[in-house]
């Protein structure tokens, strides 16, 4: 299960805008002045509190999005499946 503090690694990790919302906080990715995905943290005090809804949020599966917050995928990584996958254009 996704956790708060890996939805907080992804967000430090790939350079999130972080914006308070009520009971979220949320994470917009931006790649050259264009948003190319975003995502709520929840606040609860629960920090073991489920955030699997993050890898269709930031267009991987689980496996890669895992390996995001452990620090075995990049940022780099992640751009360039971005760009692969079409989200980015080149």
């Amino acid at each position: 299960m996704l956790t708060r503090d890996h939805a907080e690694k992804i967000a430090a990790k790939l350079k999130a805008r972080r914006h308070p919302g009520a009971r979220h906080e949320i994470a917009v990715f931006e790649y050259e002045g264009r948003i190319i995905a975003q995502f709520g943290i929840r606040r609860g005090s629960r920090k073991d509190q489920g955030h699997d809804f993050i890898p269709g949020r930031i267009h991987l599966n689980r496996r890669d999005t895992l390996a995001l917050a452990e620090c075995s995928f990049s940022y780099d990584d992640w751009i360039q499946r971005m760009k692969d996958k079409g989200v980015i254009s080149v």
